[in-house]
């Protein structure tokens, strides 16, 4: 009755690897579940012989209702609950590859602070020698407008000497004109009033 029974059970695991996929697909891996327990067979029945690690790659070989044959790391062929499998790389088989996309990922942006540093430093020195070039502007325009205003100073003043030099010189040229006239008018009274100097007559005759 045992033999019977052992039979019957071979036959119903026989057909059942059989229904089941037989195609094997790489790229898979434990989940992040820590360890996770494997069976040597498709249900909870079947004892315990191991476990697979998180990370663990493994090779899909077929699926059977809730649980998948996996081919591990040392090459033994378990079954292990298909809620364990996932298609994508682990965040442990990740994270290198992260931590170096996370590593140049810093290293540009130390360069992009570095680059911006520099850039804002020659905005800052051509910032501070346009001020200084204005600040050179504005002083030599103060200089010219206080020359221009010294200068226009000066000019009123030497106007202001030449209206009264010519003044002046009027003043004289009347005073100088009316003595003229004066002593004219003068010798013209006096001239008449002057007596006349006698000629001498000839004594020959």
């Amino acid at each position: 009755m045992l033999k019977i029974r052992n039979a019957v059970v071979g036959c119903a695991l026989s057909a059942a690897l059989f229904s089941a996929s037989a195609v094997a697909q790489d790229g898979h891996w434990i989940s992040d579940s820590l360890t996770t327990f494997v069976r040597s067979g498709p249900t909870d029945g079947y004892r315990i012989v191991g476990t697979l690690t998180s990370g663990d790659p493994v090779t899909v070989l077929q699926t059977q209702g809730d649980y998948t044959q996996v081919r591990g790391p040392e090459g033994d062929e378990v079954w292990v609950q298909s809620q364990f499998v996932q298609d994508e790389p682990s965040a442990q088989q990740q994270l290198p590859a992260l931590q170096k996309k996370v590593d140049q990922l810093t290293t540009r942006l130390n360069g992009i602070d570095d680059e911006w540093n520099q850039r804002v430093a020659d905005m800052r020195s051509e910032l501070e020698s346009r001020q200084a070039q204005a600040d050179d502007l504005q002083a030599t325009n103060n200089q010219l407008n206080q020359a221009y205003s010294q200068a226009e100073s000066k000019m009123r003043e030497m106007q202001a000497r030449l209206d009264t030099q010519e003044e002046d010189l009027l003043m004289r040229y009347f005073m100088y004109g009316g003595g003229v006239a004066a002593a004219g008018l003068i010798v013209g009274l006096i001239v008449p009033h002057l007596p006349r100097r006698r000629r001498k007559r000839d004594r020959w005759f």
